[in-house]
């Protein structure tokens, strides 16, 4: 039976936009739990899940004196010479549409609405990148993004939550980092080599069955793990002047799978790293709970808020 998806904030299910912002906020300065309360239900009234993607982090969880199951922040990754950092933030919104300048004022009355109790720290603008009618966006690196991504119920197990109750099902966890490249470092391979550190061929996007085991490909092959380490990815490659790269976003049930990936790709399962570190490295990263909608906007009971 297929699965109703009532509760979802609907931007997480729904594929990429044109353009995007990404913006993170830290808690403000001396602010209580009243301002909190006061300014989180101003932007359950704002937004809606759809066109503004809403994610708390564990920081928030504390101040609001409230728990999520499982939330937790992301661990920092450095022990077999790649730096996979957690950079944690208390509220992040990812601002969906298909103009700039849409973008741009939507962040200012997201801004004014939440301060001074939230204070906006940065923000990614990130965009759509290849051809409009392919299932999945590319990465700057010409490599489409996201083809092994689950479709219809695959998806909604794997990215929502399930069997909890009222103010947690159909939430969801997300992962959120910022990946810096060097473009240089990759155009200086041959065309083959670069085929080989993703693990698939760019002309037909065929994943390549005798790539090296560092391989992007088959570090992150979601079956391989034991459970199964599947999450919805949605990612947007990002520019600001003269540096480059992807703002990775996966969502998922919990955020064991992405996790179980992310240990791989940094060499904790067999000391093997990801060929990816070779000309991409992440700078950020934070661990949050999408809270479920209820009649259009923010369902934050699970934060201690009144439900709509």
């Amino acid at each position: 039976m297929e699965t109703t998806l009532k509760f979802v904030q609907p931007g997480v299910m729904a594929p990429i936009p044109p353009v995007a912002r990404y913006v993170f906020f830290s808690l403000g300065a001396d602010v209580d739990r009243a301002a909190l309360v006061q300014a989180m239900g101003r932007l359950a009234e704002l937004t809606d899940g759809e066109s503004t993607v809403v994610g708390v982090g564990p920081l928030l969880v504390k101040a609001l004196g409230a728990s999520v199951p499982g939330l937790a922040e992301m661990p920092v990754l450095s022990d077999h010479g790649v730096q996979v950092p957690s950079t944690p933030t208390a509220l992040w919104c990812w601002l969906r549409g298909s103009d700039r300048g849409e973008l741009v004022l939507r962040t200012r009355k997201l801004e004014r609405t939440l301060a001074p109790a939230f204070h906006l720290d940065r923000l990614v603008e990130a965009f759509r990148h290849g051809e409009p009618t392919a299932a999945h966006g590319r990465d700057l690196s010409g490599y489409e993004d996201g083809t092994e991504n689950p479709e219809g119920e695959a998806a909604i197990a794997a990215a929502l939550v399930s069997g909890q109750g009222a103010g947690l099902d159909q939430s969801s966890y997300v992962a959120v980092q910022q990946w810096v490249h060097d473009l240089d470092a990759f155009e200086d391979m041959t065309a083959d080599v670069r085929d080989h550190v993703m693990g698939r061929r760019i002309l037909d996007n065929e994943e390549i069955e005798d790539a090296p085991i560092t391989a992007h490909v088959k570090r992150t092959a979601q079956e391989s793990f034991d459970p199964e380490a599947f999450v919805l990815r949605r990612s947007m490659p990002w520019a600001l002047a003269n540096k480059f790269g992807l703002l990775f976003v996966a969502f998922g049930h919990s955020h064991a799978a992405f996790e179980a990936q992310m240990r791989r790709m940094a060499g904790y399962d067999d000391g093997e790293t990801d060929a990816l570190f070779g000309f991409s490295k992440p700078v950020s990263g934070a661990y949050l709970w999408c809270p479920p909608v209820l009649d259009g906007r923010l369902d934050l009971r699970q934060l201690g808020l009144p439900p709509a």
